[in-house]
């Protein structure tokens, strides 16, 4: 009985030995197979390619037509390399001196030579408007937040990203000194010692402040997409509301020597009562233009940029004085009159000046494209 279990027991263990053997001969040849295939996978395969298959080929249909780039779009091709000659902001500061915000930075000049002074280096170079405060500083308004200059030294020296939104278009100092900063989602208030953020208007009616003026109440008128709003400047409330304005959306505002509000559209001019609210009147040469920009001058006329052309009106009647030649472009956005004796003007294609008695404008070649 011993001897038969021992026999068992030796053919066990010979049958897992040969079992061992077997698998080890198995795995060594599944290896052996998996570095073939590794190796013919390294072979790129030589294909046959006809010649006319590498040419392209487009559909015989026209291009659809170019359509406004989204916000985001609109961001990239603003940062994007090809230069862009606009000039949507100028501010003459105390010293006399002119500050012109265009998209490629901030530079200030004499505008009595028209001698470039100093260049502002900014992180975001598009400038949605430009203001001085009280004690002569200089607050930037850009697509990438609010920047405080320091005009004698040209450096930043503050500055404050926690706004509605960091797309600024425009900005104000009230009678109090303090800045107002208009976005494209709502309205802020800033201290402008500090910098520092006091107050936000986020549900402003009409969403984007697009413009900003001051009514001979001291209180604040804010241009948005759909009305006009006037907010108290010392509590930040909504105090007044225009809405149901021919043209809907307000570009740009002025308030004129006599206190009432003037009011660009994209089809329209209006002058309106800031104490009841009640529109006077439309000017009349300007029904169908688009107004982006208005100016009162020392002379009492006022000027008023539209992207057809700039015009001196009779602030009274309506009627044209002038119509300015000459512009790089009938594209006009920024205005500055009665600086260095002249009148500056910044439009899509560059900026131009115009004196007394002169027939047409000149282009500043600093920030014009050359003529070829």
């Amino acid at each position: 009985m011993v001897l038969f279990r021992n026999q068992i027991s030796s053919l066990i263990i010979s049958t897992l030995l040969g079992f061992v053997a077997l698998s080890t001969i198995v795995f060594q040849g599944i290896g052996t197979q998996a570095l073939a295939q590794k190796s013919d996978s390294t072979k790129k395969p030589r294909l046959k390619v006809n010649p006319s298959e590498l040419a392209p080929t487009y559909p015989a249909k026209a291009p659809p037509p170019r359509t406004n780039p989204l916000p985001n779009e609109r961001q990239k091709q603003e940062n994007s390399v090809e230069i862009d000659y606009r000039i949507g902001a100028l501010q003459a500061d105390y010293t006399g001196n002119l500050w012109v915000g265009s998209w490629r930075g901030l530079t200030r000049i004499d505008p009595n030579t028209g001698k470039i002074l100093a260049r502002v280096s900014l992180p975001h170079l598009t400038i949605g408007d430009i203001a001085q405060d009280k004690v002569g500083r200089l607050w930037v308004g850009t697509y990438g937040g609010l920047k405080r200059i320091d005009p004698r030294s040209s450096e930043i020296t503050a500055q404050n990203l926690f706004l509605p939104s960091k797309r600024v278009l425009s900005l104000l100092v009230d009678k109090r000194g303090y800045l107002w900063v208009g976005t494209d989602n709502g309205l802020a208030l800033i201290s402008p010692d500090q910098g520092l953020l006091m107050t936000t208007l986020k549900k402003l009616p009409g969403v984007s402040a697009n413009a900003m003026t001051l009514d001979a109440e001291g209180q604040l008128w804010v241009g948005t997409l759909d009305r006009l709003v006037r907010v108290n400047t010392a509590s930040a409330f909504v105090i007044k509301q225009i809405d149901r304005l021919p043209g809907g959306t307000v570009q740009a505002l002025a308030t004129s020597p006599e206190g009432l509000i003037w009011a660009g559209m994209p089809n329209n001019l209006l002058v309106i009562n800031p104490k009841t609210g009640v529109v006077l009147r439309s000017v009349t040469p300007l029904r169908g233009r688009n107004v982006k920009s208005i100016q009162f001058a020392k002379d009492g006329s006022v000027w008023v940029g539209t992207n057809n052309g700039l015009l001196r009106l009779n602030p009274h009647t309506g009627a044209v004085l002038d119509r300015v030649p000459g512009l790089p472009s009938s594209r006009v956005l920024a205005i500055a009159p009665d600086v260095g004796n002249k009148l500056w003007i910044g439009t899509t294609e560059g900026l131009a000046w115009l004196m007394p008695n002169m027939k047409q404008a000149r282009p500043h070649f600093g920030f014009t494209r050359a003529v070829e």
